[in-house]
Order: C-alpha cells, then structure tokens, then sequence
C-alpha cells in the first residue's frame, strides 16, 4: 500500500515528461517544415510568401508552449503537482531524449513550459536544465538513409570546377541557371584574387552544409574548403537574375563577411537542421570566437540561442568582479539602459514614467520591440533578447545604477535575498552610440560613418521601417563598422506615414517662429527638417551633403512608400555590392556580340534586371 503512492507519482513523472516531448515534437516538426517550404517558395520568387513564413515561424514556439502548458493544466493539473513529481518528471524527461537529435532545444523547451507554471523559486536546476545534461558532442544520424549534416567533396579527381558545379546541381534547385559554368569560374578566379595561387595539399577538400540557407530575395551555400592545415570559410549567395532563372551573385571568402551575414542585425535563416547541434559546431568553426548563443539565434532557434546567453551570462559573473553601471552616451526618456563593462552587452528596460514629449505606454513599446523582432531587420536594427524575472547579484550594481532604477523604474524591481529581481529586461549587442563616434573619430571615421548612417535609413525605407527618432543616439556602430538602430519606440511602417514637404511660410513672422506655423497630422513626416538636428557639426554636415543630399528630399521617401504600396520587394545585399560578379567581372556579363566600347554600365543593368 505505501508503494502504490510512489508507483502512482513516478506514472505522472513520465506521462507528463511524455507530453512536453510531444509538444516539443511538434514544435520542431513545424520549424523544419517552414524551412523545407522556404524553398519552394525561394524558387517561386515568392518573396512575401518568404517574409510571413519567417514570421509565422518566430510566432510558433510561443503558440507551442502555450498549447503544452494548457495540456498540462487540464490533464494533470500541473500548477498542484509536488516538488518530488517534479524532480520525476525531469529525470524521466533526461531519460527520453538519451537518443534524441535535437536534445539541447527539447531542454529549452521544457524549460520554457515549466517558466509558466512554476514560481521562480524553483528556477534551480532540480527542477530545470540551468546546465545542460545531454551532450550534443560528436551528435548525428546514423539512420543510413538520414540526410548528413554536411558532405564531403575531393576536387583531386575531377578539378575544382567540377566539383563546385556539382556542389551546387546537388542542391535540386527547380529552376536552371542562367550560366552556372560561368559563375563557377567567377567563383575560382575570387578565391585567387582573395588568397593567390595555392598548391593542392595531399587532404585538399571541399565541406558543405546539406540545407540551403534562406533568407530575404537568397539562397546561401555554405561550406569550408580544407587544404593542408588552412581551412577557408566561404557563402555563395543564389539569387533570381530574371523570373525563373538563377546565378551565384558573388562568394563571400573572409570571415568578417560571414560574421555580417550571420550577426545580430539579421533576420534569421530559413534552414532545414535534422540534428542541429552539428551545423552550429561546423559555422562555429567558420567563425571562431562567434558565441554558440548567437549561432543558434541567426538560425532561427532564438529561444536556444536566448538560454545560452542567460548561461553565459551566468558563467561570465561567476569568473569576474566589475560592476553593472549605467551605459555611457545621452540618457533616453523611455529607456534605463545599463551595462556591465566586461561583457558585451547592453540591459534595457522600460520606464514608468515617461516625460515630454513623449506620449507612449509600456505596452506599446513593447509591440515595437516585438514588430521588429518579426520584421526583416536587414542588417540595419539590433535583435533584442527579451527576458522576465532575471535576478542579479546586488555586490555586482553601482549604487548610481540602483538609485536610478528606484527612481525611474520601481515597479520594475524587487528585492530578494541577496539579488535584484528585473520583472522584464531586453538585452542588446553592445556598440558605441554613434553620437559619440562622430564625437570622437577621425576625419575618415566620420566619412565613412555618416555614409552608413545614410545607408541605413535608406535601407530600412526598403524594409518599410520609419525610424521614428532619427538622433544620432539611436544608433550604433558595430565592431564591423556598420550603423544600426537599435532604439524601437517610436518606430512605424512607413507605408503609415504621410510624406510631406514644409508648407511656405506666408509671413516673416512664420519663419522667425520657433514653433510650426502648419499643421502636423500624428503620422505627418517633414523630410526636409532632418538637417534642423542632424547637421549642425560643420564637419558632418559637409560629408553628410557629400552622400546623401537626397536625404532631405521628401521624393526620395515617398519613392520608396509607393513602391513599398505597389508590393515590390527590393534587392538587398548583405554585403559589399562591388564584390557581386556582375560589377566584379562585368565582361563575363556583356550580352553576346556585344564589344567592350557598347558594354557602357551593363553591370548596373543587370543589377537593375536583378532587382
């Protein structure tokens, strides 16, 4: 009789550890799904197909939880269970994922499912996996018919044109390609512009990824080449030239090219992953250095992406004894934003008061955060880890940090213990404010600065963003050297606003008044104002006119609305576009029978043909 209790608990343990697998099932069965799909769609050139399944896909993993703690609510009444089922259930959960592909997101998962029945007392790992317990090392199918991670090729036998051709028929594209022996030997001659001549080594061998990675208007091969004891990364974007018809747009060699593509300010790849442990060791062995946490995220797998950072973090305050403080740069109306100088990051959170002018709310900041979470960033804004309830030591916070977050945020924080418990924190990639790089910098680094600022605006236009605040500190510079905005509250479609010029004043006293003399709509934009705050520097003013006199002029923004309206969806390019083999090699790409003097700029045609 006193073991049938026992029996009876330890039934629950496994039948509930059962059920979160399940929903965990599900949830990655949809996220492969999405990634099998996107190729259809990549080569239907369904680019807003494209778009909404990214972000239906982001949506999902919330909708998965959700559906598997109602589950567990009403099939077990999950908020009574006992501490003791509790521990059963993990340990029975450990037990099903011992031959598991996916083992390290299954543990997220539950941890995601338990956050929201259980109190955060139980946030320990005897209820979750703060630490992980499979280990993902040397993880594969070995089902003969599984799909490997990556394969193998040896250009000893056939040459390396072959081989690269072969490389990329072996991805059944459905469509043909405009001239792929062309392309190919646009690919060898980069790969000896970039590295010089080289002798095959005795191992010489080329690895590449078995999916696709997709994302905006491309499709990204992505392997390393392997010759003695030098290992060469590289990315061969495939986009359409034409309706129909493909090409190698260029192939990205260098490992700062492959960080861009993969960072922070991207949307995240569409890619089929049965084991996705062994995709992130290979890119990490691309780009080394690069967090796992980040690898995870820019795959699409940004709740994993998020627990690793929390460990890392966790890790991090364990192994160093500086303290958070309050970021350096202009303080903002909306945000306490603070930082801990020996890791790279930024924690944000909301205010409970707002002074003016801003008129928000805490809940519609938090809808911008999430519309560009589900937006296509397109290099130009900063992903942000959203979390709730993250306790930090009170010994690591200034005294200047803590007075502030009394005074502006207290519904925000409470105190336990030895911690300060945050109710709700985004955190950020740290990068210098470009108010203070303009401040600081050289000559050229202002050129070259306020020439990306200028790129970025003009690209979110692209992307349908209006910034809102476009201050020079609410922007960044990254360790690449890119401009990205990373400040969301008063962010809007700019298919939202109403582009206007500045009515002419109709008397001297309009013009002296500090205040308009014409009516402002709430959506009302007045581009040609802009110079009012950015161009007061008489330096920045002149390398500012020198790259984008067009700023100012409302056509160009309404230029872009109306295309936005008519549904074209522009190329973008996550890299330099001097590197694309059309501006590259434009010879190669001259209709035939056409001679070098008629050529005139047929790279900006194609460029034009592409788009």
């Amino acid at each position: 009789m006193n073991q049938f209790p026992k029996l009876l608990s330890s039934q629950i343990g496994f039948d509930v550890a059962q059920s979160i697998l399940e929903g965990f099932n599900r949830h990655y069965g949809a996220f492969r799904e999405a990634a099998v799909h996107a190729k259809t769609l990549f080569e239907a050139g369904d680019w807003h197909g494209l778009q909404k399944l990214a972000r239906d896909r982001i949506a999902s993993y919330d909708n998965r939880v959700d559906e598997c703690v109602m589950r567990l609510e009403d099939e077990y009444d999950a908020e009574n269970i006992d501490d003791e089922v509790w521990q059963q259930i993990k340990l029975h959960y450990i037990g099903l994922l011992t031959h598991h592909l996916q083992p390290e997101c299954a543990e997220t998962f539950f941890n995601s499912v338990c956050c929201k029945i259980l109190h955060r007392s139980y946030f320990n790992n005897d209820f979750l996996f703060v630490r992980p317990v499979i280990s993902t090392e040397y993880l594969e199918n070995e089902e003969p018919a599984a799909k490997p991670t990556y394969r193998a090729y040896y250009p000893g036998k056939d040459g390396l044109a072959k081989t690269l051709e072969r490389i990329v028929t072996n991805f059944q594209l459905d469509i043909p390609f405009d001239d792929l022996a062309r392309d190919v030997a646009c690919i060898i001659d980069m790969i000896h512009d970039t590295y010089g001549a080289f002798s095959e080594a005795f191992n010489f061998q080329v690895h590449v990824l078995s999916s696709l990675f997709f994302r905006n208007k491309a499709a990204y091969i992505v392997g390393r080449i392997i010759n003695g004891e030098v290992l060469l990364p590289f990315a061969v974007p495939i986009r359409h030239v034409r309706p129909g018809v493909l090409a190698l747009d260029t192939v990205l060699l260098k490992r700062e090219q492959l960080q861009i593509i993969f960072s922070f300010s991207h949307s995240y790849f569409l890619v089929d992953m049965e084991v996705p442990s062994a995709y992130v060791d290979f890119l990490a062995t691309l780009m080394p250095g690069k967090p796992n946490a980040e690898i995870y995220t820019s795959l699409g797998l940004q709740k994993q992406g998020k627990n690793l950072f929390y460990r890392d973090l966790l890790k991090h305050l364990s192994h160093s004894s500086d303290h958070f403080i309050i970021a350096p740069g202009i303080k903002g109306l909306v945000m306490i934003v603070f930082t801990l100088p020996s890791f790279p990051y930024v924690f944000k959170l909301i205010k409970d008061y707002f002074p003016p002018p801003k008129d928000t709310t805490r809940e519609r900041i938090q809808e911008k955060y999430l519309l560009v979470k589900r937006h296509d960033r397109l290099g130009r804004m900063a992903d942000t880890l959203e979390y709730s309830s993250v306790a930090l030591p009170l010994s690591r916070l200034d005294d200047a940090l803590i007075r502030e977050l009394e005074r502006e945020a207290p519904s925000m924080i409470e105190y336990e213990g030895d911690c300060l418990i945050i109710r709700h924190l985004y955190i950020e990639r740290r990068m210098v404010p470009l108010n203070l790089f303009l401040q600081n910098g050289t000559e050229a680094d202002i050129d070259h600065a306020i020439k990306e600022y200028g790129d970025a605006i003009k690209e979110l236009m692209q992307a349908n963003i209006f910034p809102g605040d476009m201050l020079y500190k609410n922007f960044g510079v990254t360790r690449h050297g890119r401009v990205v905005f990373y400040d969301y509250d008063e962010i809007e479609y700019l298919t939202d606003c109403n582009v206007r010029h500045v009515p002419q004043a109709q008397t001297e006293e309009d013009e002296l008044s500090a205040e308009p003399w014409y009516t402002v709509g709430p959506n009302d934009i007045f581009p040609e104002t802009y110079g009012t705050f950015l161009l007061g520097d008489p330096t920045v003013r002149r390398h500012f006119l020198r790259h984008h006199a067009d700023f100012f002029d409302p056509a160009l923004w309404q230029k872009h609305k109306e295309l936005l309206l008519r549904g074209e969806l522009p190329d973008f390019f996550p890299y330099d576009q001097s590197v694309r083999f059309c501006n590259r090699y434009p010879h190669r790409f001259r209709p035939a029978g056409e001679t070098e003097g008629e050529a005139g700029s047929n790279a900006s045609d194609d460029d034009k043909q592409a788009a």
